[in-house]
């Protein structure tokens, strides 16, 4: 994979390197990958102008067989969440939740505002502000729906009181998605957070990536998650935190979720990635799927 000039850039108030990354695998699955999974018309205006020139211009700069892979399991995990939140709009749920939002984009292209949707945004401070930036530079606005807030999972900083003070409303159900964030966490951070949103109310859903210990994984995997896990610890950003996929739904199920579905790289294939002329698949990299819900 390409290093971008952006990689580097959080220490000057920009987004970390796999906040870049991931921004930039969903513009690129936007131009080269047909049939398109995750439809995204923000995906290249967010990364800013210079960034996207670049990838308009040369988009199989990020096409190598490991990028392709990795933009698999981003396309795969987005659209798996946003699925989750047709399914909650639904049923009545109203509040959106994106932990670690880095520069999403659901709340720019929410389809839901007629319902009521309300969409926020948990980052560290830094980012949402040179995310907002950005959205500034590409004339994207900031819609009502949506609302900042600004936290650290690291800190010790409460989730559960910053999104109250942002007006959510911990008393009626929310879907959460969280992507791209456990693995960079301690085991005991990752279970914390799970745990605050443990207590929202029936009818919560939580969609979320976390990492397979590697003693788990099949040789060619093992090859591939080691090969990108070294590659985000020099840039600063060490995987900290990994599960048992097992032991992991009964950490859920005592915190009160239920209807668990964990899904490999297998199941991502056959439900996103079936039959294709250009042969995008995942191969997990060692990163797993958790969807629950509150009943």
């Amino acid at each position: 994979m390409q290093r971008s000039d952006d990689d580097n850039a959080m220490g000057n108030g920009s987004p970390s390197p796999s906040a870049v990354r991931t921004a930039t695998a969903r513009a690129v699955h936007q131009l080269l990958d047909d049939p398109i999974v995750f439809e995204d018309p923000l995906a290249l205006p967010i990364l800013g102008r210079g960034h996207e020139r670049a990838v308009r211009e040369d988009p199989f700069r990020h096409n190598d067989p490991a990028a392709r892979t990795m933009r698999a399991a981003i396309v795969a995990r987005s659209r798996l969440a946003e699925d989750e939140l047709q399914k909650a709009v639904g049923e009545g749920v109203r509040q959106f939740v994106v932990l670690g939002a880095g520069l999403d984009t659901f709340a720019y292209r929410n389809p839901y505002n007629a319902l009521g949707l309300q969409t926020y945004e948990v980052d560290q401070p830094p980012m949402q502000h040179w995310k907002r930036t950005r959205l500034d530079e590409a004339c994207i606005p900031i819609p009502d729906s949506l609302t900042f807030v600004g936290t650290d999972f690291e800190t010790g900083d409460s989730l559960s009181e910053r999104l109250r003070e942002a007006g959510f409303r911990w008393g009626e159900p929310a879907c959460f998605s969280w992507l791209g964030v456990t693995p960079y966490l301690t085991d005991a951070d990752v279970l914390d957070v799970l745990a605050t949103l443990s207590h929202s109310p029936a009818g919560s859903r939580v969609v979320f990536d976390y990492r397979l210990p590697t003693s788990m994984l099949e040789p060619l995997e093992r090859m591939m998650e080691e090969h990108v896990a070294e590659l985000f610890a020099a840039m600063g950003e060490p995987w900290r935190s990994s599960f048992e996929p097992v032991e992991l739904q009964h950490q859920l199920g005592y915190m009160g979720f239920t209807d668990l579905e964990n899904l490999g790289p297998a199941a991502l294939n056959e439900r996103f990635f079936p039959r294709r002329k250009d042969g995008l698949q995942t191969g997990g990299g060692g990163l797993r799927m958790l969807c629950a819900r509150r009943y």
